[in-house]
């Protein structure tokens, strides 16, 4: 599945232990995958970087540079063409459900593939 996520994917939408994010969109939060890599960036900057595997619908992040540096984030992935939905459990603890909930770390973010052209 590691190929049909490669690309570059615009963030949409987002929630954090049950309350939304709003300000999403003035962030231009834009998750970049290879083969076998991720780079988050806010706004053109680059603020995250790490690797990541892909299994079934269960996806492991592992940062090497920026504030995730270290640390291995357990997630869930749900890919449908041009959409694509994460939940992060930055607690350490993996998600089992596409939903987040007050008291937990859980972060669900709702993607689109990014063309190439609309920079």
């Amino acid at each position: 599945m590691s190929t049909a996520l490669t690309g570059r994917w615009e963030m949409t939408k987002a929630e954090l232990a049950g309350e939304a994010a709003p300000e999403i969109l003035e962030l231009r939060v834009v998750l970049e995958l290879t083969a076998v890599t991720y780079a988050v960036s806010f706004a053109g900057q680059v603020a995250d970087r790490g690797t990541y595997v892909v299994s079934g619908d269960a996806l492991t992040l592992t940062g090497t540079e920026g504030p995730n540096q270290g640390r291995t984030i357990p997630c869930i992935l749900q890919h449908r063409g041009d959409l694509l939905r994460i939940c992060y459990g930055l607690d350490g603890t993996a998600p089992t459900e596409f939903a987040t909930k007050p008291g937990t770390q859980h972060y669900l973010a709702t993607y689109r593939r990014k063309v190439a052209s609309s920079e």
